[in-house]
């Protein structure tokens, strides 16, 4: 194989290269994780903690103690937190509120709506979703703490709450926000000393790596980021009947809206006929049945109330807008109850019907059961349930169902459907299930955006489950029962009305072999309703196509001709292995890493070059040749005992792709014993092979005494195991190419006789995969020694399905193998 050293500095200079793969962001902060108590107030997570995390009270005092303002050195006051290239802009800079406004405050008296007006930032999306979070308190000081304050203790330090990916987090930053001729540049309040919105967006900035990456996006996003709620979306399109009842009740249940325009391809923000902007959010604020009486007739008409977050003069200018004749048919008292008020400030009101005609979309988050309202009412419906998980190439991104020979490798949830919803007169069962990417947005500082992904549910029945996870046939068979549309955004969620039963979830990406993380959260009226569907880790027993003395007339192989050897029995077999432990093993009769090392490499070297060449391809490396090598009689000896193992397991289950050899698989034995290196005693350990840290797990999965080498026994038992392992591969590697295709380590293993989920599988992917998904021949050995290893250390402290250790065994036991 190629020198190590080499691929990692090619690797490094291709990835860091224009041309080279988009790396996964990571964040510059680790955020403190907090949780809310049944009284609403924040405390810091139970449990460790990174020590890199900023604790807003921590550093609040250090700097009263040492009467030093805050510079935040996670979101420096420089260009680098403006935007993605750092490209500097002429005559920006960083000031504090007291460098602005001789008096400045976080809430002059109070906060509202119209605190919230849009900067040169493209963010409309998020001003909306401000402006509704202000319309309750409760939710607004969830998200922005009651202790930022330009008064008491005093620091130049602030912080903002937001939900992340299941988690809430405390996100610390300085005061210092960018300004123009002393004019903030983005978010600003109508006040000019007032600074909580301008705050607000620079630590949500913060919390994806710079302000430009807060440029386009959804309301929904940020309406989910400041309550953990789930979203839903309508096109007017396709509108409900019942939208307007949906709508209402939303509000009764404290939801929050927003909607917006389908954008003008050739000009942006472009303003219709009637006042609106398109491609541009608006804030939903109020929906009522409002009395009217006119001349002719008397009754309730539905009228919605919006904002536009530039907070100016462009506003809707038909029925109901400011001023409208239609007003003077409103009670006065009405009037008075809806807040009534006519300014150029972007709030108009407009009827339901115009709403439908000339919007095109709208988002509506609802509330989370544990958010604090909800909490108080106690008569929430909604339970919700949650998972990560992720696509990974080769292992579960498998695509949609266009990918009918991948799909069925995707992530899959059980979802139990119970009972019927209690208010439903047809008896359905209603489940929102949301498909939440994570990490997106802070990756579009590499060129990454939201992914193409959507969701597809199967009706299953018990039986169906037996096989975890549903396999290829299941959905060749059976057609979905719902399913969502597969857009790029960063939440798809579909709101489902279905008869009680037991259904399976798919979340995949459009495309196969695309990695992306995920949440996926259903809203049901039943309690933990969702479950992984997933394989119980542990052994299994071997495929009968590599059993030794199978007698399984179901397998359709011919009957393995050759017997293993029993160790107990004189045998010529055995003599040959011993000789070979011999030749190898140093004056205390036992053999090192260094010393298998020299013995795999030899009796598996054409499939290491096979394996050397694909790594060759991949990241364009010439092969590296072995410096030492075995002595023709070492040679002999290694080949043969190769064979003698390969025809164990291998003879009837595909072949083997070794070159001709004139022994016809017949064992052969040196007549003379020589040392089995070349060279002068202790060469140097070539690059070349299996890798130095592969040899030593070897040695640690059969060295119950830890003293870092094998016996004869041990040594004769790992070379049978490595032989059946090679047997395995060679039944699924059948174009002899010398890898596992994508998406084949799942049977591969087992083959082998181990149990994995998707999780563990993942993993393995990870560290030994290709960037192609494929497994070559070294690491999937590799892989069979650290499961083997992994599952002997937990079975020999396996209680009931349970072991445990302290400390001392944990790292004794994993740092060894």
């Amino acid at each position: 194989m190629p020198d190590p050293t080499r691929i990692d500095s090619l690797v490094k200079e291709f990835n860091d290269s224009p041309h080279g793969p988009k790396k996964l962001h990571q964040s510059r902060t680790r955020f403190m994780p907090i949780v809310f108590g049944r009284d609403g107030k924040a405390q810091p997570k139970p449990g460790p903690r990174s020590a890199e995390a900023q604790d807003f009270y921590a550093l609040r005092k250090r700097c009263l103690r040492s009467g030093t303002l805050f510079e935040d050195p996670e979101f420096p006051a420089n260009n680098s937190s403006l935007t993605f290239s750092g490209e500097s802009r002429p005559n920006l800079k960083w000031l504090r509120p007291s460098q602005i406004s001789p008096d400045p405050r976080f809430f002059e008296a109070s906060y509202s709506r119209f605190d919230v007006n849009q900067g040169e930032l493209g963010d409309c999306w998020l001003l909306a979703a401000a402006a509704n979070l202000t319309q309750d308190p409760q939710l607004f000081t969830r998200v922005v703490p009651e202790d930022n304050s330009f008064k008491q203790d005093y620091t130049g330090i602030f912080h903002f709450r937001f939900w992340r990916f299941g988690q809430w987090c405390d996100v610390v930053i300085d005061d210092r926000l960018p300004t123009v001729n002393g004019k903030l540049v983005y978010m600003r309040s109508t006040e000019d000393n007032e600074f909580w919105s301008a705050l607000l967006e620079k630590a949500y900035a913060k919390l994806f790596g710079s302000y430009e990456a807060l440029r386009g996006g959804s309301a929904s996003e940020a309406m989910v980021d400041f309550t953990g709620g789930i979203a839903e979306s309508y096109e007017m399109k396709d509108v409900p009947k019942d939208l307007f009842q949906i709508i209402e009740k939303g509000f009764r249940s404290h939801a929050m809206f927003a909607c917006s325009l389908e954008p003008d391809p050739y000009k942006p923000e472009a303003e219709t006929p009637q006042g609106l902007i398109r491609g541009h959010a608006y804030s939903l604020t109020m929906a009522k049945m409002v009395d009217i009486q006119t001349p002719n007739v008397k009754g309730k008409i539905p009228l919605l109330r919006l904002r536009n977050p530039w907070g100016n003069a462009n506003e809707w200018n038909g029925a109901w807008s400011d001023k409208s004749p239609e007003w003077k048919y409103i009670p006065e008292e009405t009037k008075r109850e809806i807040g009534l008020i006519f300014e150029l400030d972007g709030e108009f009101w407009m009827s339901y019907q115009d709403f439908v005609k000339y919007f095109d979309r709208i988002e509506m988050c609802n509330m989370s059961p544990d958010c604090p309202i909800i909490r108080q009412n106690g008569n929430y419906p909604w339970k919700q349930s949650s998972f990560e998980g992720e696509w990974v190439i080769g292992s579960t991104a498998g695509g949609c169902r266009n990918y009918p020979d991948t799909f069925w490798h995707n992530p899959q949830y059980v979802v139990h459907l119970k009972e019927p919803d209690k208010d439903d007169a047809e008896g359905k069962a209603t489940a929102i299930i949301a498909l939440l990417q994570k990490n997106r947005r802070s990756k579009r500082n590499k060129g990454m955006d939201c992914l193409t992904v959507g969701l597809i549910i199967y009706r299953v029945t018990e039986r169906d489950l037996i096989r975890k996870p549903l396999p290829k046939e299941f959905f060749l068979r059976n057609a979905s029962v719902a399913r969502s549309t597969f857009v790029n955004l960063r939440e798809v969620t579909c709101r489902f009305r279905m008869d009680p039963g037991t259904y399976v979830v798919v979340p995949s990406t459009f495309e196969p072999n695309v990695e992306g993380e995920f949440m996926i959260r259903v809203f049901s009226e039943c309690p933990d309703c969702m479950t992984e569907n997933e394989d119980c880790v542990g052994e299994c027993d071997l495929d009968p196509r590599v059993v030794p003395d199978s007698n399984n007339n179901d397998v359709p192989v011919a009957p393995i001709k050759m017997k293993a050897p029993d160790p107990t029995k004189p045998d010529p077999q055995r003599q040959a292995m011993e000789k070979l432990f011999l030749d190898v093993a140093g004056v205390d009769g036992e053999v090192d890493w260094m010393e298998l090392k020299l013995v795999l490499d030899h009796c598996f070297r054409d499939d290491i070059a096979i394996a050397a060449k694909g790594v060759s391809r991949s990241y364009h490396v010439a092969p590296v040749e072995s410096k030492k090598s075995l002595t023709p009689q070492g040679e002999v000896v290694c080949c043969g005992l190769l064979a003698m193992l390969q025809d164990w397991y291998v003879n009837m289950a595909g072949g083997d792709n070794r070159p001709e050899r004139s022994t016809s698989g017949d064992f052969v034995v040196a007549k003379e014993r020589a040392p089995l290196m070349t060279g002068e005693t202790s060469p140097e350990i070539s690059a070349v092979g299996f890798s130095k840290d592969a040899c030593r797990s070897m040695v640690a999965m059969l060295d119950e005494d830890q003293s870092g080498k094998l016996g004869f026994l041990e040594f004769q038992k790992l070379l049978t195991e490595i032989a059946r392992w090679k047997a395995v591969f060679k039944l699924y590697d059948t174009d002899r190419s010398g890898h596992l295709n994508p998406f084949e380590l799942r049977a591969a293993l087992q083959s082998a006789g181990y149990h994995l989920n998707s999780k563990i599988l993942n993993s393995l992917m990870h560290r030994y995969g290709s960037r192609e998904g494929e497994i070559w021949f070294d690491d999937f050995i590799t892989c069979a020694v650290k499961i083997k290893t992994m599952i002997d250390i937990f079975r020999a402290k396996d209680v009931n399905g349970i072991a445990s250790f302290n400390m001392d065994e944990w790292i004794q036991k994993t740092i060894y193998c």
